[in-house]
C-alpha cells in the first residue's frame, strides 16, 4: 500500500536571507519527498515562515515599516530562494496567520486544563539603555556548562546545552550592548519536569514509529537520554512559553501585555501551513490525497505519517517540547524527526549571527547552477547528524568529474550520431550490455540510501553504474564506427545502448538533480521517470529530439566572484566586547603558551624533508578498521576508549579487536561512534598507559589549533572492510 507522509522543515526565521548554511535541511527535505513519490507514495511538502518574536519587531523598527510588511517582504524573498534551488514545497506559509493563532491558543488551552501551564514571577534580564525586557537570544555571554563566549541565551552552539538566560556568565545585551538588570516579572511556564511528560518522553524518544524506523537517529537519540537522564532521574527544566510586551506575537488569551513566546507558536506553524494548503485546494474543488488535514493531527491518527527534517541547533525543541505539547493537548506526535547537522567551511559552522555565510540569492545571481550545490551537498549527505563541510574546489571537482565527466558525458558522445544518421530514431539495444548494466545495479541498495537519506551512499553507486555505461561507450568508439564502412547497424545499437543506460542513470539521479531530469526528458521524449519504470528498454523506431548542452562545467572564476560578492560576510563579524569579559591574566599566559607551541610546531616544520620517499610511506601500516566498542574512560578529560576490528583473530578463531585511546572526548559521543568504519595505523609500538595499553592509533583531521568543533575521524567509502590495507 503506498504510504501516506506528511514532511516539513524547519521554519526559517523571517529576519534575514536563506544562506547555503540554511539549504542542506531543505535540501535533503526535498530529495526524501522526490524519492518517494517516485515511489508511488502519496507525499504532502509544507513550510512556513517563523515570523514572531523581537528581533522581528526592532528590525521593522529600524526599517521605519510595520513587522507585517517586513515578513510579508521576507516571505517572497525566502519562497523564491527555496524555488531557485529546486525545494518544491506544496505550500509555504506563515506563522502569522488565523490558522497559526487558532491552533496555538487551542494547544494551550488543552495544556492549561491538563494541568501543564504554571504562572510565576520570575526574575529577567531587562535592558536598561532600550528600555525592554530581553529575549533569549539578544543576551550573549558565557556557555555555564561549557564556558565557550559569545553565547545566546537559551543554547550554546559549541556544546548544545539548553539553559536559562540568568546562568549566563558576564551577560550583555546584543541590543545595546549594556550590562543587562534583573527585573521581576509574571511568566507561563508550560511544566515539562511534569512526571507525565518526563515518563511520555523517556519513551517517545527511544521507540520506533509505526514502520519500524527509530523515531530518532541514534545520535539524537543518545543525546536525548543525555538531557533526560536515567530512569528515575528528572534532568527536565519547565519551559518559559510567554514574553512581555513589547513583542510582536500572538497575546495570550486571558492574559493582556503576554505573548506567547516564538518557540511555542513557530512549530504549530507546520499544521497551519498544511491546514491552509488543505482549505485551498477544497476552495479549489480539489481533493487532497491524505483524505482531511485532521487526519494528519489528530491523536488516534494511525495512517499518515508525520516527518520533520530539522537541524540539530533545534533539536532540543523538536524532541522534548514539541511531542510533550503535542502528546497532552491531544493531538499526534512527529512519526520520525529527521536531524542534519551544520554546513561548516573548512570546519568552522556557517553562521549569520557570525558573520559567516554565503547567500542564496548571490550563488543564483553569480550564475551558478543551483544543481551543482544540490549533488555536492547530497553526496556530501549520509543520514547522520555529522555537519557537511563546504570545500569549494572539492564541489568544483567532484561535479565536473561526476556530472559532466561521467554522466552527461554518456549522452553528449552518442546524441549527434543518432541525429545525424539516423534522423533521431533510436534503434535496438545490445541486451548484453543491458543485461550486463541491469545485473551491476543493486535496486536495493540505492533505494535503502534514499529511503535512510544516505544520498552519498546512493550517489556512489550511481557513478560506479555511470562508469559501466562509459566503460561500454569507450569499448565500442562509436566515432570510429561512425567512420567504417558496413557499420552503420552497430553504430545504431551503441548508441542507442548508450542512451538507454543513459536513461536509466536519469532515473536514479532525478531525486538530486529534478531540473536536469526534466531536461533529459525533453530530450528523450519520454514520460516523467518514476521509480516503476523498470529496465525496459526504449523502442527501437522511438523518435529524440534535438540534444541540447545538458550542463556545463564549474569554472574557477564563477566561484572566486562568489566569494567576492560575499567578502563582508565572509569575514566573522567581531563580537561585542563588554568590558565584563575582559581577558582574565590567566587566560592571556594560555593563550602565550598555546602561541608559543604554534611557533615550535611551525619551525620543526620549517626544518623537517619537504619530502619522504616510497619506502618511507610503506613503514606505516593503515588498515581499516571497525569501531565495535567505544566508552568514556573515567578521569581523563579528552580519551575516548575504542575497541578496534581490523580482522584479527585469536587462536580459536575469535575476532580480536585492539584496545585504542583516542583523544577525540571533545568531538564524540562514544554512542555515535559505535559500528563506524575509520582508519587505524596498525604497526605504531603499543604505549602503557595509566588507563591501560593502547594498541595503535586512529586518524583524525582538525583545523590548525585541533580546537572543539574541528575535529574529524576519517571514513573510508561504502564497501571497505576492517582489515583492508590502505595504500
Amino acid at each position: 500500500m503506498p504510504r501516506k507522509i506528511l514532511v516539513t522543515n524547519a521554519l526559517p526565521y523571517a529576519n534575514g536571507d536563506i544562506h547555503l548554511g540554511h539549504l542542506v535541511g531543505y535540501i535533503q527535505g526535498d530529495i526524501w519527498v522526490r524519492y518517494q513519490r517516485m515511489r508511488g507514495n502519496s507525499v504532502h511538502y509544507v513550510c512556513a515562515d517563523d515570523t514572531h518574536g523581537t528581533p522581528i519587531m526592532l528590525r521593522a523598527e529600524k526599517e521605519g515599516i510595520t513587522p507585517e510588511q517586513l515578513i510579508n517582504r521576507v516571505h517572497g524573498e525566502h519562497l523564491r530562494d527555496f524555488t531557485d534551488f529546486g525545494v518544491g514545497f506544496d505550500n509555504y506559509h506563515s506563522t502569522h496567520s488565523a490558522e497559526n493563532r487558532a491552533y496555538a491558543e487551542d494547544i494551550y488551552g488543552k495544556l492549561l486544563s491538563a494541568g501543564f501551564i504554571e504562572t510565576r514571577s520570575i526574575e529577567q534580564f531587562y535592558d536598561p539603555v532600550k528600555e525592554m525586557f530581553l529575549p533569549d537570544r539578544f543576551i550573549k555571554g558565557e556557555c555555564p556548562k561549557c564556558g565557550a563566549g559569545d553565547q545566546y541565551g537559551d543554547n550554546c552552539e559549541v556544546c548544545g546545552a539548553a539553559y536559562a538566560p540568568t546562568e549566563l556568565k558576564n551577560p550583555y545585551s546584543a541590543v545595546s550592548g549594556a550590562k543587562p538588570v534583573l527585573k521581576t516579572s509574571e511568566h507561563y511556564f508550560f511544566r515539562l519536569s511534569d512526571a507525565r511528560a518526563v515518563e511520555f518522553l523517556r519513551e517517545w524518544t527511544r521507540g520506533t514509529n509505526t514502520t519500524g524506523e527509530r523515531r530518532l537517529q541514534a545520535e539524537a537519540a543518545n543525546k536525548m537520554k543525555e538531557w533526560l537522564g536515567e530512569a528515575g532521574e528528572n534532568k527536565l527544566s519547565d519551559w518559559d512559553i510567554s514574553r512581555d510586551a513589547p513583542y510582536f506575537g500572538f497575546e495570550i488569551p486571558g492574559a493582556p501585555g503576554k505573548y506567547f513566546y516564538v518557540w511555542l507558536d513557530a512549530p504549530i506553524g507546520y499544521f497551519a501551513s498544511f491546514r491552509n494548503y488543505a482549505e485551498r485546494r477544497s476552495a479549489a474543488g480539489e481533493q487532497i490525497a491524505v483524505e482531511d488535514y485532521t487526519d494528519t493531527i489528530r491523536a488516534e491518527a494511525q495512517g499518515t505519517e508525520l516527518v520533520h527534517f530539522i537541524g540539530k541547533d533545534i533539536l532540543y525543541f523538536h524532541a522534548l517540547f514539541w511531542p510533550a505539547m503535542l502528546k497532552f493537548a491531544g493531538y499526534r506526535t512527529p512519526s520520525q524527526l529527521c536531524v542534519n547537522g551544520f554546513l561548516t567551511v573548512d570546519g568552522a559552522k556557517m553562521s549569520k549571527s557570525r558573520g559567516t555565510f554565503i547567500t542564496a540569492r548571490s550563488y543564483v545571481e553569480q550564475g551558478l547552477n543551483p544543481e551543482w550545490l544540490r549533488y555536492y551537498f547530497a553526496s556530501k549527505s549520509n543520514g547522520t547528524m555529522e555537519d557537511v563541510d563546504l570545500n569549494l574546489d572539492d564541489m568544483i571537482a567532484k561535479v565536473n568529474s561526476d556530472l559532466v565527466g561521467k554522466y552527461v558525458n554518456i549522452a553528449s558522445r552518442c546524441a549527434g550520431f543518432i541525429a545525424k544518421r539516423f534522423g533521431g530514431k533510436l534503434g535496438g539495444v545490445d541486451p548484453k550490455a543491458t543485461a550486463e548494466f541491469e545485473s551491476a545495479y543493486e535496486a536495493a541498495t540505492i533505494a535503502q540510501a534514499y529511503e535512510e537519506r544516505d544520498y552519498g551512499r546512493a550517489l556512489r553507486e550511481i557513478m560506479r553504474l555511470a562508469d559501466l555505461a562509459n566503460q561500454y561507450v569507450n569499448d565500442h568508439k562509436p566515432w570510429e564506427l561512425a567512420k567504417q564502412d558496413g557499420q552503420d547497424a552497430q553504430l545504431h545499437v551503441v548508441c542507442s545502448t548508450a542512451l538507454t543506460l543513459f536513461r536509466d542513470l536519469t532515473l536514479y539521479l532525478k531525486p538530486v538533480l529534478p531540473a536536469l531530469a526534466a531536461k533529459v526528458e525533453a530530450f528523450l521524449a519520454i514520460a516523467p521517470l518514476d521509480w516503476q519504470a523498470g529496465w525496459k528498454p526504449l523502442p527501437a523506431g522511438h523518435d529524440i529530439t534535438a540534444y541540447q548542452h545538458l550542463m556545463t562545467r564549474i569554472e574557477r572564476k564563477q566561484v572566486d566572484a562568489l566569494l567576492e560578492a560575499n567578502r563582508d560576510s565572509l569575514a566573522p563579524a567581531a563580537a561585542a566586547a563588554p568590558a565584563a569579559t575582559a581577558k582574565t591574566a590567566k587566560e592571556a599566559s594560555s593563550q602565550q603558551r598555546h602561541a608559543e607551541k604554534q611557533q615550535h610546531a611551525a619551525q620543526a616544520a620549517e626544518t623537517a624533508s619537504p619530502h619522504i620517499s616510497i619506502d618511507d610511506f610503506t613503514k606505516v601500516d593503515l588498515r581499516i578498521a571497525k569501531i565495535v566498542d567505544a566508552q568514556h574512560v573515567e578521569g581523563a578529560d579528552k580519551l575516548i576508549r575504542l575497541q578496534l576490528d581490523i580482522g584479527e583473530t585469536d587462536d580459536a578463531g575469535n575476532p580480536k579487536p585492539r584496545q585504542v585511546f583516542a583523544g577525540i572526548k571533545s568531538a564524540y559521543d562514544p554512542a555515535s561512534l559505535v559500528g563506524r568504519l575509520t582508519v587505524m595505523v596498525a604497526n605504531l609500538a603499543p604505549r602503557k598507559m595509566k588507563f591501560g595499553m593502547s594498541e595503535g592509533m586512529v586518524l583524525a583531521a582538525s583545523d590548525p589549533d585541533g580546537k572543539t568543533g574541528g575535529l574529524y575521524i576519517l571514513s573510508p567509502d561504502g564497501g571497505a572492510q576492517p582489515g583492508m590495507r590502505v595504500k
